[in-house]
């Protein structure tokens, strides 16, 4: 039974945009699967589903690197403006800092975002650390990521 809810909850966040556990718990009940709020809440930490904002703005409930839902360049630009707290560069390092607990899905959006002289980002809970391709420049990588929308 918890193996066949969890696939309708996967199926019915793909498809519709679901904002909070009781539209979730209604949504479920019309499918036959009759569930409290603590069972939705353990099937969406087990499934990795969080609230993300979709391309109008509006919370609904999806994955942290759903890039579906708003285009990766985007979503950047929204993270890096909503948790971006300082960004300081040396040579062809970057290190960003975030809000706690932010830094492995700025990374995540950073890595799929393409941004140009990105090499790669290894994050930790409010640190990511981003590597410059050759050639690049960490102070230039920082000053684009202060254009994406992050601090200065």
């Amino acid at each position: 039974m918890k193996r066949a809810r969890q696939q309708a909850l996967t199926e019915l966040v793909r498809t519709q945009p679901l904002s909070s556990q009781h539209e979730i718990q209604e949504q479920l009940a019309l499918l036959g699967y009759e569930a409290t709020q603590s069972t939705i809440s353990r099937d969406l930490e087990e499934l990795g589903l969080v609230r993300i904002r979709d391309t109008g703005g509006h919370l609904r409930y999806g994955w942290p690197n759903d890039t579906t839902a708003l285009g990766a360049a985007s979503r950047l630009r929204m993270l890096l403006s909503e948790f971006l707290v300082s960004v300081d560069a040396s040579a062809n390092l970057v290190v960003l800092k975030t809000t706690p607990g932010a830094a492995n899905a700025v990374a995540d959006v950073l890595d799929r975002a393409g941004v140009e002289g990105v090499l790669g980002t290894i994050a930790g809970d409010d640190t990511v650390l981003v590597v410059a391709a050759e050639g690049t420049k960490g102070k230039a990588l920082a000053r684009r990521f202060a254009e994406l929308g992050g601090p200065s």
